[in-house]
């Protein structure tokens, strides 16, 4: 008897504690319009375009989902999923791929982070924030190295800046 009455007590308390920790677990966070991502494959492309190079621009949301994808004309088969990984790694690792490409090498702790699935540890891929808040990450495949695929991306990420203050 006196476990049953414990246990309709405590199950009242936690109906009555539900709304206050569900409202306590919201949280609001900034996110790209499509609008602004297709902006900043756009740039990124041109950047890469203007360099001479023929590449494919993945835009991954803060979760990194891919919100825009383009693939100019002579780009390789392997650059659409090349591009995406980049971006979909900047955006889980919160980092550049340059960066993770720099500590995750075999025999360091971090090297196991190549091996993780989905993850492209290649120069290339960018965080793109905003205020201190991570917005998502931006790819690029299919330039001569992972330095003139960031160099894009870093161009792409500077054209559309003023955008990114909302």
């Amino acid at each position: 008897m006196i476990v049953r009455n414990l246990l309709t007590v405590t199950a009242i308390s936690c109906l009555l504690a539900a709304p206050a920790a569900a409202q306590e677990a919201l949280v609001t966070y900034k996110s790209l319009s499509p609008e602004l991502a297709q902006d900043l494959a756009k740039a990124t492309l041109a950047d890469c375009r203007k360099r001479g190079f023929q590449v494919t621009v993945a835009v991954v949301d803060r979760f990194g989902v891919t919100q825009v994808l383009l693939r100019d004309r002579f780009a390789g088969p392997h650059t659409v999923s090349t591009a995406t990984g980049k971006a979909w790694t900047a955006a889980s690792f919160r980092t550049s791929t340059t960066e993770l490409a720099a500590i995750s090498q075999p025999g360091m702790m971090q090297a196991g982070i190549r091996h993780l699935p989905g993850a492209v540890v290649i120069g290339g891929g960018l965080t793109v924030e905003a205020g201190g808040s991570l917005l998502g990450g931006v790819g690029v495949s299919g330039a001569p190295g992972g330095d003139a695929d960031e160099a894009c991306a870093k161009a792409g990420i500077e054209a559309v800046r003023d955008k990114l203050d909302f």
